[in-house]
């Protein structure tokens, strides 16, 4: 074999092992800005897009789901390397950054189509969705959980101006979430980290 076939067959190999580790959930936690922002700060994950999840409409517009009129919610596609970081893991940093014991709504932002959600894929994922949610209800003291168990259906992907919201317009995004409650909220329940 020549030396040309031989890098071939090797690039193909790697990407064949490199395609493999990666794999991608779906979940929700209000304004996709800041499920966004703070999903791609944590180690592991490789990219994360804002879109809508669930509902009964094709292709839906934000003005559609922020109506509350699809049945969508603002959700999250989330890639990660699952060599660095397991379902479970993510699913906690997940939870750590919202209100788990709000189910209508996130902060400032209320109504179904900002309520949290784990969208599993598979039994596997649904049951460690519920272990998550328990272990969250048992650090978090919280009486009790409202975070929606939803098989997934479909992802469609939000609007441009949406995706790195938070890069692309930093000032209205600090302002937003600071108004918001959020931050507060998680430095109340969890401390400063």
């Amino acid at each position: 074999m020549n030396r040309i076939k031989k890098i071939a067959i090797l690039m193909v190999v790697l990407s064949t092992i490199t395609m493999a580790e990666i794999k991608v959930a779906y979940l929700a936690g209000g304004c996709f800005w800041c499920t966004e922002s703070d999903m791609e700060k944590v180690p592991g994950v490789i990219n994360v897009i804002s879109g809508y999840s669930g509902g009964h409409v094709e292709n839906p517009t934000y003005d559609q789901v922020s109506s509350g009129d699809t049945g969508h919610i603002e959700s999250i596609e989330v890639k990660y390397d699952s060599d660095k970081i397991s379902y479970s893991q993510l699913l906690h940093s997940f939870l750590k950054g919202i209100n788990p014991t709000d189910g209508d709504g996130q902060f400032v932002d209320r109504g179904y189509q900002y309520s949290p959600a784990i969208f599993y894929q598979n039994t596997n994922e649904k049951n460690l969705a519920e272990k998550a949610l328990n272990q969250i209800q048992k650090e978090g003291h919280f009486t009790k959980i409202n975070v929606k168990l939803l098989p997934f259906d479909k992802f469609y992907v939000a609007e441009e101006y949406h995706q790195d919201y938070y890069k692309k317009n930093p000032i209205r995004y600090k302002y937003y979430r600071y108004r918001s409650g959020k931050d507060q909220f998680l430095e109340k329940v969890w401390g400063k980290n």
